[in-house]
């Protein structure tokens, strides 16, 4: 097994981040917050690095105190909303979304440790996108699993 990462592999994780949300949106939808809730739990565990130590992120619809997101209960939190320590939350995981595609405007990669920076798109059940800014960075894990240890979202400037 290889440490280093690859372009390819940051691909993929891009793509398997964008299917997770699609899939929370479907499970809220059909299943409600409950099944939507233990699908972000499993998908957070999948990509992001949190039982490695801290993950450093900023969520696009976050503010304040609670604008930053070291723990995995604000990650679910920002996700899924519907929590009594984040009630600013209104769940970005659930707002029927339908397809995620990412833009790349640059990577650096460098042994086991790799950032990406580019455009990520949402479209919802209703045809409307969001595009956001979007950095990622990612540690390869002891079973050679890329985990997110820094996602940094926001919305574009519009002068």
């Amino acid at each position: 097994m290889s440490l280093s990462i690859t372009e390819s592999e940051l691909e993929q994780a891009r793509e398997s981040w964008g299917n997770a949300l699609i899939e929370i949106s479907l499970a809220f939808e059909e299943d409600g917050i409950q099944a939507a809730r233990e699908l972000a739990s499993k998908a957070i565990d999948s990509v992001y690095g949190y039982a490695q130590g801290p993950v450093l992120f900023k969520p696009t619809m976050a503010s304040g105190v609670q604008t930053f997101r070291p723990s995995k209960e604000g990650a679910l939190a920002y996700f899924v909303g519907h929590s009594d320590k984040y009630p600013l939350d209104g769940g970005f995981g659930i707002k029927g979304w339908r397809e995620v595609v990412s833009e790349t405007s640059e990577s650096f990669i460098q042994g086991d440790v790799a950032l990406w920076m580019g455009w990520v798109s949402f479209t919802d059940k209703n045809g409307a996108i969001t595009k956001v800014d979007k950095s990622w960075g990612y540690k390869k894990d002891e079973d050679g699993n890329l985990r997110i240890v820094l996602h940094h979202s926001s919305l574009p400037f519009i002068p």
